[in-house]
């Protein structure tokens, strides 16, 4: 049984690899575009139309997106149409063509989900079982997208559920993520530079520091999901027709955009990420890139939360690092991962990622930064459909009673 999980698992970690360096070469070549053709932006309209006509016209279960996974992984019944691969790659690529505030990572999970249950059509495998093979996908594309296949291996693993980490699957999300990883290795893929963060003072002002940091990270995530959430009622108000929501959020992007200074919160916005490491940034940078990213994808367009997230994350901690006379790397380094882990409820894959990516030093204060993070944000999140275990303040709970539980076992 393991040699066949193996096998399964070598090839979801292939499908997801392929897929999302085919996605990543295509960003980068459409983003070069952009950057030289600005006027692009004007075509968000545009490309907001197309989007909602061919998810209306090919796919309106697809519209869900991860939604839609984490539906199949929690009751399995039908094989995940093929269309979600092609309609979501296709769509983020327009999105960032003409400059959209959205990421990558989300479309890579959805490529990596959907590929990877397309197994099923050639080999023998269990409806329940299916859930594994789709998980895998998951955490393996999320390794292939960000260079993390620890993190990847465990993201897939508790993005389905919150207040519970299930390692039923970790054999096989291991297996899948490092072959996605080094696929995308050996393909050329070059991820995203970010420094390897060596101060680390144990000291009661910078952990007082990160700590109350950790709970604007939380605030941070759930003031994004709300927003977006928002965007999205106010278009279901007053935008009678589904696939004209995207149109009509162009329409208001292009007027976000004729501001001073807009246009520094278009696409990915890699390179102010990377700033954030090298000087303080304004407090102005994770207010805005919330508002663009919440009109963005709130309205329907393609790309998903995760850079976002981490561009919101990295510049708030940044200008909090000023604000707490902090070291300014570390604080920005663990900004990049509490914001996404609080909005997407994956605390430990996310502090396994800071530590993969700046280095396992850091590892100790990413865990409390991210957990702290995590309780503050609220039961929502950026993925619907996730299922709710146990709430977070019983999770809270748990964690202050568990030296007196310990306790009263020993000395019963």
């Amino acid at each position: 049984m393991k040699l066949n999980w193996t096998f399964y698992s070598i090839l979801a970690g292939l499908t997801a690899a392929l897929a999302t360096a085919l996605f990543l070469y295509a960003l980068d070549f459409v983003t070069l575009i952009h950057k030289t053709h600005t006027w692009l932006i004007w075509m968000l309209p545009v490309i907001g139309l197309v989007t909602g006509i061919l998810y209306l016209k090919f796919g309106e279960e697809a519209e869900k997106g991860t939604g839609l996974i984490l539906e199949e992984i929690h009751d399995p019944k039908n094989i995940l149409p093929i269309v979600i691969a092609p309609l979501v790659f296709v769509c983020t690529i327009l999105t960032h063509l003409a400059g959209g505030s959205a990421g990558r990572e989300g479309t890579a999970v959805q490529l990596g989900s959907s590929l990877a249950d397309q197994l099923n059509k050639y080999f023998k495998i269990e409806k329940e079982e299916r859930k594994i093979l789709i998980i895998a996908g998951a955490g393996a594309a999320f390794s292939a997208a960000i260079g993390t296949p620890i993190a990847g291996a465990f993201f897939g693993l508790e993005v389905i559920q919150i207040g519970r980490l299930r390692v039923f699957a970790l054999f096989e999300c291991l297996v899948a993520s490092f072959v996605s990883y080094y696929t995308v290795r050996f393909l050329g893929i070059h991820h995203t530079l970010l420094p390897k963060i060596h101060e680390m003072p144990y000291q009661a002002h910078q952990l007082t520091a990160i700590m109350i940091s950790g709970m604007f990270f939380g605030l941070a995530a759930n003031v994004f999901i709300q927003f977006t959430h928002i965007v999205e009622n106010v278009l279901k108000n007053y935008v009678k027709t589904k696939w004209l929501f995207a149109f009509a959020g162009g329409i208001a992007l292009l007027w976000m955009f004729s501001f001073d200074g807009a246009y520094q919160f278009r696409g990915l916005g890699l390179v102010h990420i990377q700033n954030a490491f090298l000087q303080t940034a304004s407090w102005t940078q994770p207010f805005f890139k919330t508002i663009f990213t919440g009109v963005t994808v709130g309205s329907g367009f393609k790309g998903g939360e995760f850079i976002p997230l981490v561009y919101v994350g990295s510049t708030l901690g940044s200008f909090l690092s000023g604000v707490f006379m902090v070291s300014r790397p570390l604080l920005t380094a663990l900004g990049f991962a509490a914001v996404f882990g609080a909005a997407a409820n994956t605390p430990i894959a996310c502090a396994i990622m800071a530590a993969e990516l700046f280095g396992w030093k850091i590892l100790p204060y990413s865990l409390v930064t991210c957990w702290v993070a995590y309780y503050l944000s609220g039961h929502i999140g950026i993925y619907k459909n996730q299922k709710l275990i146990h709430s977070k303040k019983d999770q809270l709970l748990k964690v202050f009673t568990w030296p007196q539980n310990v306790l009263q076992k020993l000395f019963k």
